[in-house]
C-alpha cells in the first residue's frame, strides 16, 4: 500500500485528548508511591544490573515477605522515557503481595533493538536472583515487544528460568516490527529486514509454552489492536482481551488497581 500513512498509523498522542498532560501526570504518581515505599524501607533503588548508566533498576517490595516477583517494562518506542515514570504501575502487584522490578534500558538509537533486548533479559535474570518465587512479567508497547521476546527459544534461558516464569502480559505490544521499517522514526531504530524479523516475537521459531495475554485497549490506532491479535492469533499459548474505552496512555492503569481485570489477569 504505497499510499498508506505508516507514521500516521503508529502515532499515538495526537489521537489521545490531553496527550501531553500524561508524562508529568505519570512522574508525580510514580515519584509518590517510590517515597512511601522508601519511607518504609520497602524500595531498592538504582539497582546496577549492567555496565551501561541506565542499566538500573529499581526493586519495589511489598509489606510482607514476597509472593514473587513482577518485571515492569516501561515502552516509549524504544526511544523515549526511563524507570522513574512508572513506579506507580506497581501498586497493584505490590498489594497482592508481589515484589516488583522496573528496569531503565539503553535507547535508540544508541543500541539498536536487539541489544535492548538482551539488556531486558539481563535485567530479569538479575531481579530473578534478588527475589524468589514466580515471575510475572508485563510491559507496555515497546515493553509489550520486550516481554513476549523474553519467551522467544533463540534467547537460551537456564531451566531455572523456565521453571519459575508463570504469565505475561503485553500491553499494547508490537509483536511485529516489520512495519516500522516504513515509518520515519526507523532513522532512529535503525532496523534492516533482517533484524526487524529477528526481533519479532510473532516470527520466532520457538516459544516457551507460558501463558501469554495481548492486552490492548479498545479505543486504540488499528494497527495497535492488529498487533496485538497477530500474536493471539499465532501463538497457540496466548490469547487476546481487547479492553472497552481505553486507548494507548490509560490502558495500563489497571496495574495501579489490584483488583482490576488486568491484574486479574497477570496475577491470576
Amino acid at each position: 500500500m504505497t499510499d498508506f500513512d505508516w507514521d500516521d498509523a503508529y502515532s499515538n498522542g495526537k489521537y489521545i485528548a490531553g496527550a501531553d498532560d500524561f508524562p508529568p501526570r505519570w512522574a508525580a504518581k510514580a515519584l509518590a508511591l517510590r517515597t512511601d515505599r522508601i519511607t518504609k524501607g520497602r524500595a531498592e533503588l538504582d539497582l546496577e544490573y549492567g555496565p551501561h548508566a541506565r542499566n538500573k533498576l529499581d526493586i519495589l517490595l511489598p509489606d510482607q515477605a514476597p509472593n514473587g516477583l513482577v518485571v515492569i517494562v516501561h515502552g516509549g518506542y524504544w526511544l523515549a522515557f526511563d524507570k522513574s515514570y512508572w513506579s506507580h504501575l506497581a501498586a497493584g502487584a505490590l498489594a497482592r503481595g508481589y515484589a516488583v522490578a522496573l528496569p531503565s534500558y539503553v535507547l535508540a538509537p544508541e543500541v539498536g533493538i536487539d541489544e535492548i533486548t538482551l539488556q531486558i533479559k539481563a535485567a530479569v535474570e538479575f531481579a530473578a536472583g534478588r527475589i524468589a518465587g514466580p515471575i510475572h512479567l508485563t510491559g507496555h508497547s515497546a515493553g509489550g515487544h520486550l516481554v513476549t521476546r523474553m519467551l522467544c527459544g533463540d534467547l537460551k534461558w537456564t531451566s531455572c528460568f523456565v521453571e519459575r516464569i508463570a504469565k505475561v502480559v503485553s500491553i499494547s505490544g508490537l509483536h511485529d516490527l516489520r512495519p516500522l521499517l516504513k515509518t520515519a522514526m526507523n532513522t532512529q531504530l535503525k532496523l534492516d529486514a533482517t533484524t526487524a524479523e529477528s526481533e519479532s516475537a510473532l516470527l520466532s521459531a520457538t516459544v516457551l509454552p507460558v501463558p501469554t495475554i495481548a492486552w490492548v485497549g479498545g479505543d486504540e490506532r488499528p494497527v495497535f489492536i492488529d498487533q496485538s491479535r497477530w500474536l493471539a492469533r499465532d501463538w497457540s499459548n496466548a490469547e487476546l482481551v481487547v479492553e472497552a474505552g481505553k486507548h494507548h496512555f490509560d490502558v495500563i492503569d489497571g496495574l495501579e488497581n489490584p483488583q482490576s481485570a488486568l491484574m486479574r489477569a497477570l496475577l491470576g
